[in-house]
């Protein structure tokens, strides 16, 4: 198997061509995505054909599950496709399991440089992301973590996110409190979980839990979500440039209710690897 490793703002994967679309990359993710024993990885990304677009991606988290999207990864999937000559258009479409996305490139002498990506529209409805409860949205809704109460703002992304404001982002919070709100019984597919300080109108600081990989370095999808949350609850602006550990991001949500996300996806190194 030929692969190319890649990142996104440090959430990296690794990307190879395959033709089986119903094929099972479950258990080749675990393996390689072993930071000791295999590659070393978030997640895996495989480019495949597709029905309903000019071409298709898959990823599997490094736990073994299937992810409906993937913000950061999307990114590096344009990047690949495009160097690699499968597609030679800044713009075209990728069939996801979160539904169509469209990415833009911004090329310089054949290589992509940023890549921004129309990420749809979120969904709010409690059944839609979904939420146990009544229908409706989910906005500074309080829930109980092992007795204590976090006010959380709720959505679809493609994948399910839950957005929690703090003073400010501590790691041993998001490692402690994130995954027992990923795995929460209130949400049935699980949930990515955002810590997010607002800095300013036009700022704000992210970092994600990610369902089924846990604390990665970014989470586009969780950016886009983090600056929908803010919006909604009154902190910032409809154009605002996420803070990961290693970059940012700028995300825009327009008035028609459509989230952009521009950032980097950066070539780590090709390589060879036996699956026997």
């Amino acid at each position: 198997m030929k692969f190319v490793k890649m990142h996104g703002l440090g959430n990296d994967f690794i990307l190879f061509e395959d033709h089986r679309a119903d094929a099972d990359y479950s258990g080749t993710a675990i393996r390689l995505c072993h930071r000791q024993l295999g590659i070393g990885g978030d997640g895996l990304v495989a480019v495949l054909p597709s029905e309903k677009a000019d071409v298709r991606m898959r990823i599997i988290n490094c736990d073994g599950s299937e992810a409906e999207m993937c913000g950061n990864a999307i990114r590096c999937f344009a990047k690949y496709v495009y160097e690699k000559g499968m597609i030679r258009r800044d713009t075209f479409s990728v069939e996801t399991l979160g539904g169509i996305v469209r990415p833009k490139l911004f090329i310089d002498r054949g290589i992509v440089m940023q890549v921004r990506v129309d990420m749809g529209e979120p969904r709010f409805d409690r059944s839609l992301i979904p939420m146990a409860g009544p229908g409706g949205m989910v906005v500074n809704e309080p829930l109980i973590v092992g007795g204590e109460r976090w006010d959380i703002t709720a959505m679809s992304l493609g994948v399910p996110h839950t957005v929690i404001f703090v003073d400010e982002v501590r790691e041993e919070v998001v490692k402690t409190v994130g995954p027992k709100i990923e795995r929460h019984v209130k949400f049935p597919q699980k949930t990515n979980v955002n810590f997010v300080k607002v800095i300013d109108d036009g700022t704000i600081q992210v970092r994600t839990w990610e369902r089924g990989a846990g604390p990665t370095l970014a989470c586009g999808t969780g950016a886009c979500a983090s600056v929908v949350a803010a919006f909604l609850n009154g902190l910032a602006g409809r154009q605002v440039k996420a803070r990961l550990l290693l970059g940012d991001l700028l995300i825009d949500y327009t008035e028609d209710g459509t989230v952009y996300m521009s950032g980097p996806a950066e070539k780590v190194f090709e390589g060879e690897t036996d699956l026997a």
